[in-house]
């Protein structure tokens, strides 16, 4: 721990903490302040699959997991924490090891928003994999993605008891609802299979919605039943408010 500041004493702080010589001075109680000294480092692991091209509104999953990271970067900055980044497709397409310092955070957002992936598809395990091997000192870990993959879950459930990992899942609302627009072409922009569906029909949207539901359900399952904190971004919502209210939340349960 070390010394921050003398305040005045409030109802509820410890009598141990009183700065008598301050409060001697000043005719009435302060205390000393103290806050534990910090060598926090944050990784930043992000899905830059094809999925997270896609965008119906005013910027695509990937875009928006990208501005969602600067904002914690710079977070990571204010309190002096090394951040790092891993950019993952089905392989690990970049890793940029952890560093203290605004620059080199700039320099990390700008990487981030210029990249452009070698290859398509998603492995999320393989990714899990590599970087148990080459991050041993405990972090916090976000894994920002769309999960639009299968099979992670073990190496998940690893990572998770060797560091604090928080699942940031990206989505867009025309992937949980579709509109009535008649025939449409939708094509999984990983595999390039192109299905047509009539939108026009009620039951066809009902039923891919429920589905878009189920995955979702089965997702916050999956984090909860491994003890993941889970935070959901929509691409049309305000990701900030998302934010606030979830460390929000994680600081009420962490303090228990």
């Amino acid at each position: 721990m070390e010394f921050d500041e003398t305040r005045p004493y409030q109802p509820g702080d410890e009598v141990r903490s009183i700065d008598w010589n301050v409060t001697a001075r000043m005719g009435e109680p302060f205390i000393k302040r103290f806050v534990e000294e910090r060598d926090l480092t944050i990784m930043f692991l992000v899905d830059m699959s094809a999925s997270g091209g896609f965008g119906s509104v005013t910027s695509s999953k990937t875009e928006t997991a990208a501005e969602l990271c600067a904002l914690l970067a710079f977070s990571a900055v204010k309190n002096n924490d090394k951040t790092g980044m891993l950019l993952f497709t089905d392989t690990v397409e970049k890793f940029v090891p952890p560093r203290k310092g605004a620059s080199f955070v700039l320099q990390l957002i700008r990487e981030l928003l210029a990249f452009r992936p070698r290859r398509q598809r998603t492995n999320i395990e393989t990714v899990l994999e590599y970087f148990g091997k080459v991050v041993k000192r405990r972090c916090v870990v976000f894994l920002v993605s769309d999960f639009q993959d299968e099979g992670y879950e073990k190496q998940l459930s690893i990572l998770s008891k060797r560091h604090d990992l928080i699942a940031v899942s990206v989505a867009d609302p025309r992937e949980h609802e579709l509109p009535d627009v008649g025939l449409v072409e939708l094509e999984d922009p990983e595999t390039g299979q192109i299905k047509l569906i009539d939108t026009s029909d009620k039951s066809v949207r009902e039923r891919f919605k429920q589905a878009a539901s189920d995955l979702s359900v089965a997702l916050r399952k999956s984090f909860r039943a491994m003890g993941i904190d889970h935070v959901e971004v929509l691409t049309d919502h305000d990701y900030v408010a998302e934010l606030i209210k979830f460390f929000k939340k994680r600081e009420r349960r962490l303090a228990v």
